[in-house]
């Protein structure tokens, strides 16, 4: 396999989905030379791509465009524009053989469970406030102090652990901290009884109770795909089918040396002053020459992830049963842990309107028996389980395909935190114009607006030719629901950023939080 042609260029950004695109458009409107290097060889946009199948297009994993980043809502107008369409957001919980609206709606619930499971949900939640777990450390403990015991063995064990593979109790409590930080059973009562009357304060308004938001009329690909267009006018380089194989720093000359294999087998050498990585720790500290320090080599093969794959079923349609963008299959008594609905997320997503998509999604590793079962075998479960939910018959469903999607969440264990910290150590000592973004990149269950953060922050710092802002301070202890209006000048920490070193005079002194406004 023939070695080609060495390219140089001022950044190389390993993966093409929302951070590094990000990263490559920021740099690319200041005149910066970038490559991105993208694996997949046909699509860009990571797990925020859309995979089109015989016309219908599926959103791999569901991608709401909502953040109270005004930066990042002027991005995705400034790449979309017209494409973005307002969307009303609907999702629901299915658990013995009952739907509950999501977020739940306290006395639905409560209802729909019973007079007797109800007293003992509502004593449950009570002694949670009067006598919580101090410092929880697990996912377990975190939720129950938030809804109380009982609660959370209905509402979130089994779909969490249908989601990682493992018990609650082995799971951090920063995922819970991280995902569902502000709401709490209380928060919800307050919703249901003032969700008709305007908040006085929109910065409290949690993200799991928002009413609409944006999304691509073609799915979150689209706005992707328009992003990569964008780069290539502004003189930069998207190349798709070239998996990065070597990242070989040379300090002498502070320089990055980045060896891609294409679709062809030949092998491709990149140069770059930074290089910027989304891809799995995992994977990059492996590849990197010279080799780290053996404690991080192993922090990195210490790290997990879980994996997940998607069952599409083209189905005729039923709207009257199934009108959500989402629904999560909380019910242990089938595999599927939860359902999109393409054509609630927008109506072009489906080519004919005689038909509905679906998208089942099974949460696995990579290897064992969900993972290797063939495509055939995978779409008649599926048909068994979208019948035993009642969302469709399995006579209504007329054709299917499964995507695969390795590598979908980093695993929050209770030694994560630890790998990521020895890595992040050795790469400060040895690699110091390599960024990371990103969730894989990061190991940060960030979602896509974090990921562009992480992104936007990082093209400041590369552009200063210093490390100005701490990147992982993104998303740090933050929300994941949304606070505030979209778009909103929201000073929490989600968007307040240290600054690393006084770089410059007109900058705070290190340690100071800065809100995330980039210059345009």
């Amino acid at each position: 396999m023939r070695a080609m042609e060495t390219t140089s260029f001022k950044a190389a950004i390993v993966g093409a989905g929302p951070a590094g695109l990000t990263a490559a458009y920021q740099l690319a409107k200041q005149n910066v030379a970038v490559v991105v290097l993208e694996s997949d060889p046909q699509y860009v946009g990571g797990i925020s791509r859309t995979v089109n199948y015989k016309g219908f297009r599926l959103d791999i994993g569901g991608h709401r465009f909502f953040s109270k980043s005004r930066e990042v809502e002027d991005l995705w107008t400034e790449i979309a524009g017209p494409d973005m369409l307002q969307r009303p957001r609907s999702s629901r919980i299915y658990y013995d053989g009952k739907f509950y609206t999501y977020p739940l709606k306290p006395f639905e619930a409560l209802a729909k469970l019973g007079v007797v499971e109800s007293v003992l949900c509502v004593l449950s939640f009570l002694w949670a406030r009067v006598s919580p777990t101090r410092n929880p450390k697990t996912f377990g403990e975190w939720v129950s102090n938030q809804f109380g015991r009982r609660l959370f063995r209905t509402f979130f064990k089994t779909y969490t652990e249908k989601v990682w593979g493992m018990a609650c109790n082995e799971i951090s409590a920063d995922w819970a901290a991280q995902r569902i930080k502000g709401l709490s059973l209380g928060s919800a009562i307050k919703h249901a009884l003032l969700a008709k009357r305007k908040p006085k304060d929109r910065t409290r308004v949690v993200k799991t109770l928002i009413d609409t938001f944006r999304y691509p009329r073609l799915g979150p690909g689209m706005m992707w795909e328009a992003c990569a267009e964008k780069i290539g006018r502004l003189g930069g380089v998207v190349r798709l089918g070239r998996k990065v194989t070597n990242c070989r720093f040379d300090s002498a000359r502070n320089l990055w040396i980045v060896t891609a294999r294409n679709t062809q087998g030949e092998l491709e050498e990149y140069r770059a002053d930074h290089l910027v990585s989304s891809m799995p720790i995992r994977e990059l500290i492996a590849q990197i020459e010279p080799p780290l320090p053996e404690a991080a080599q192993e922090a990195a093969r210490s790290l997990r992830y879980r994996d997940f794959l998607t069952v599409g079923l083209i189905v005729r349609d039923n709207s009257s049963r199934f009108s959500d963008n989402w629904i999560y299959i909380h019910d242990p008594s089938v595999q599927v842990g939860r359902v999109q609905n393409y054509k609630s997320w927008s109506p072009e997503m489906v080519p004919d309107p005689h038909y509905c998509s679906y998208g089942l999604e099974y949460f696995c590793f990579e290897g064992d028996g969900l993972w290797t079962s063939n495509d055939h075998e995978l779409i008649e479960l599926a048909k068994k389980e979208i019948q035993k939910i009642d969302l469709a018959a399995e006579a209504d469903v007329v054709d299917g395909c499964v995507i695969r999607q390795p590598k979908a969440y980093p695993v929050y264990d209770d030694a994560y935190q630890q790998h990521v910290d020895t890595i992040r150590q050795a790469l400060d000592e040895n690699c110091p114009t390599l960024h990371l973004v990103g969730r894989n990149g990061m190991h940060k269950y960030n979602n896509q607006d974090h990921a562009m953060m992480t992104a936007m922050l990082t093209a400041r710092n590369i552009l200063a030719d210093e490390r100005i802002y701490d990147v992982w301070a993104v998303n740090q202890d933050a929300e994941y629901h949304e606070s505030g209006a979209a778009g909103g000048r929201v000073a929490e920490i989600e968007t307040q950023v240290p600054l690393r070193t006084l770089a410059k005079p007109q900058l705070q002194p290190q340690g100071e939080p800065v809100a995330l406004t980039l210059e345009r």
